[in-house]
């Protein structure tokens, strides 16, 4: 089985983006946001069928881990109360994109970040996704702010309740930023790629799993620069009094494989070892629909990338492909034979 853990739900229909532009416009403190919001089935299929499902099947992928679009979190807007009917309103989109089509498609939610409030606001709605909605994963924005770094570093016990949470569901989370409101930071070509790198530095600068030693999360798009700059984490660690990386942090934290060249996937699974890699694509994403002409394969491809790998055995390809997703999700035994 191929299981790709990084998918969002980019190509929803046009009527959620105009409901969200509205929250947004007309967005006043202590003022409930009233506009319902209409999608009927025939719309969800629609554009599944025609958009991921379409993908999946052409380039070989059984089931994905399907999220609302991370672009789209934008946490920044508004305030807590915007964030939490926002959260609400796509993770339950989500779940009915799992519902018409099970056998694809498993949910993963956002949870309802809101720059400078307590994380203790986003436990409700945890809970409704897990117990409710049946998700089997959370996406954890870094820098709700957008671009800022207004908040603690990940590190921080201010963070504690999410991380309380995700242990007592043994739910991990994918790290993932969002838009970028700061000029200087392209959001899926900078921000994005600050993000992973960040949250891996903080994480060795930390000792939260000692806190925490069932704790996970995946740092999606290969780990931003990590592995390419291994040899300074460690070198960093080791300057800091940190164990060993392996020791240190590889128990905990794992990477995908939404890197669009063979070279990157190449570096990345001779770098980090196969236990620590989850096959992914973040399909329909940051290169949606762009064909590399040095190779005239689609970018967001990875499955070929992963298959040409020289060197990698079968067993490591199954851990990649699937084994790892099982044993970072343990809640995919509720969709999966």
């Amino acid at each position: 089985m191929i299981i790709d853990i990084h998918g969002h739900y980019t190509t929803a229909p046009r009527q959620l983006r105009a409901w969200r532009n509205k929250q947004i416009e007309e967005f006043k403190p202590g003022v409930p946001f009233t506009d319902t919001l209409t999608i009927s089935d025939d719309e969800i299929r629609e554009t599944i069928i025609n958009g991921q499902l379409k993908l999946q099947q052409a380039r070989g992928t059984d089931v994905a881990l399907f999220s609302p679009t991370a672009g789209g979190m934008a946490h920044h807007y508004g305030d807590a109360a915007t964030s939490l009917q926002w959260t609400r309103t796509v993770n339950d989109l989500v779940k009915r994109v799992s519902d018409l089509f099970p056998e694809s498609f498993i949910p993963v939610c956002q949870i309802p970040q809101s720059p400078g409030v307590s994380p203790e606001t986003c436990i409700e709605e945890m809970e409704r996704c897990v117990n409710e909605l049946g998700c089997v994963g959370f996406n954890l924005n870094p820098d709700p702010s957008d671009g800022y770094w207004t908040d603690p570093p990940m590190q921080d016990k201010w963070w504690y309740p999410i991380y309380e949470k995700m242990v007592e569901f043994e739910t991990p989370a994918m790290i993932h930023s969002s838009m970028s409101c700061n000029p200087n930071f392209h959001g899926t070509g900078a921000h994005y790629i600050n993000g992973d790198t960040t949250f891996f530095m903080q994480m060795i600068q930390g000792d939260l799993f000692k806190d925490f030693p069932t704790l996970k999360f995946v740092i999606p798009h290969g780990g931003g620069a990590v592995p390419y700059h291994w040899g300074r984490y460690r070198g960093i660690a080791q300057a800091l009094g940190k164990p060993p990386l392996k020791d240190h942090l590889m128990d905990n934290v794992f990477f995908d494989t939404c890197v669009y060249h063979q070279r990157g996937i190449d570096l990345l699974t001779d770098v980090i070892p196969a236990d620590n890699i989850l096959f992914a694509t973040e399909m329909i994403g940051a290169v949606r629909d762009q064909i590399d002409p040095d190779t005239e394969q689609y970018y967001e491809d990875t499955k070929i990338y992963v298959d040409a790998v020289q060197g990698l055995s079968e067993q490591d390809k199954a851990k990649i492909f699937e084994g790892n997703a099982r044993k970072v999700y343990p809640r995919l035994k509720n969709y999966l034979k």
